[in-house]
């Protein structure tokens, strides 16, 4: 979120100058529930890994 927000004012700022467009990059707030998914299962598979 903030990242891409930051990055997307400064590709603002050097392609106005220049006079080029470039698309915004997409600003999300938080994780989809896809990432939330995986992140726990790859959490629940470390820790079977790391216990034996």
């Amino acid at each position: 979120g903030q990242q891409a927000g930051i990055l997307n004012k400064i590709i603002e700022d050097i392609y106005l100058q220049k006079g080029v467009k470039q698309e915004r990059l997409i600003e999300l707030l938080g994780h989809t529930p896809v990432q939330v998914f995986i992140g726990a299962a790859l959490g629940v598979i470390v820790a079977l890994i790391c216990y034996r």
